[in-house]
């Protein structure tokens, strides 16, 4: 019996040793000896040994001079990766996608869609009424967005009593801004026609982007060009760090127009310098044999700050 129970406790020890200890100190060593890089998260170092970010995990970029990653349904939070989980037949996912494309698409000789969305808009008096009444889900996104969205349905309803007391009536608490979206945007639609409440600025709440889809139902027959898929489509984790060439190239046009004015240099000159950056930085999957050229966007938007940022001081 003593002889049986001293078997199993050694190799009770014996096991804890080797899975608990040895094991983990083992494959440690050769991730810091041998992937240091890999075994550290990928990071990108930057001045004075301050990290930039990870080469695995996307970063949002908004401005004109930098070349935007895929959208993410997590807002990039590394911590909260994943998805929308929306169907095909959700109407959230219609309206995401085509509040992206409203700012970004363009007609087949390469003008910008957006002001003749913003021109139509101003023409259709009631549309914004008919939106929120269409899509009620849509207006309290918008109002839960932003603070300052939500600050200018705060004050709506402190000038409008009348009308927030009426939407308290059919609920038992005290309506959130969010709540108060769809008759806010009712009322505003009728004190305001053709106009859109200022907000934050976020493009994705702009005029061009709310109602393109409904410009576009007006406009079938307008020759637009095809957006790549991954420009309006979120990955499965929302943390996808590359973009495709093809989406590099589609914004190449807004990127070099910032930086040749940042810059004081010459449209084609930075244009070019782009395009070679991007061919340099280019990579597929197992080195070509499958996929489509992939960039990565971090990488490249600090080869472009680097590179042009510094033309710019000289």
């Amino acid at each position: 019996m003593l002889q049986h129970l001293r078997a199993n406790l050694w190799l009770l020890l014996f096991t804890l040793i080797l899975c608990c200890v040895a094991y983990p100190v083992v494959l440690l060593a050769t991730g810091q000896l041998l992937f240091h890089a890999h075994a550290q998260g990928s990071m990108i170092p930057g001045p004075q040994g301050k990290s930039l970010g990870s080469r695995l995990i996307a970063q949002p970029f908004t401005g004109d001079e930098y070349f935007h990653p895929r959208p993410s349904a997590v807002s990039y939070n590394a911590s909260a990766s994943g998805a929308s989980n929306w169907g095909a037949s959700n109407y959230l996912l219609r309206d995401r996608v085509a509040r992206t494309l409203g700012p970004i698409v363009k007609y087949a000789d390469g003008r910008h869609v957006a002001p003749d969305v913003e021109k139509w808009f101003r023409q259709q008096p009631g549309l914004v009424d008919r939106w929120a009444t269409d899509h009620p889900e849509v207006a309290r996104a918008w109002a839960a967005a932003d603070p300052a969205q939500a600050k200018l349905i705060e004050e709506w309803k402190s000038a409008h009593p009348a009308l927030v007391a009426r939407e308290k009536a059919a609920g038992d608490k005290e309506p959130a801004p969010a709540d108060l979206a769809p008759a806010y945007f009712k009322n505003f639609s009728r004190e305001h026609p053709g106009e859109w409440p200022a907000g934050n600025g976020d493009p994705l709440w702009s005029v061009p982007a709310v109602f393109f889809e409904r410009w576009l139902e007006a406009h079938a027959d307008a020759p637009l060009q095809s957006v790549p898929a991954d420009m309006v489509m979120a990955s499965g984790s929302g943390l996808d760090p590359h973009i495709t060439l093809k989406s590099a190239h589609y914004q190449l046009d807004r990127v070099a127009g910032a930086w040749a004015k940042k810059a004081n240099r010459s449209l084609t000159e930075v244009r070019k310098a782009i395009e070679n950056i991007l061919e340099e930085k280019k990579e597929a999957p197992f080195g070509g044999w499958f996929g489509v050229p992939l960039v990565n966007v971090l990488e490249v938007n600090l080869t472009l700050k680097e590179q042009l940022g510094r033309a710019r001081a000289d």
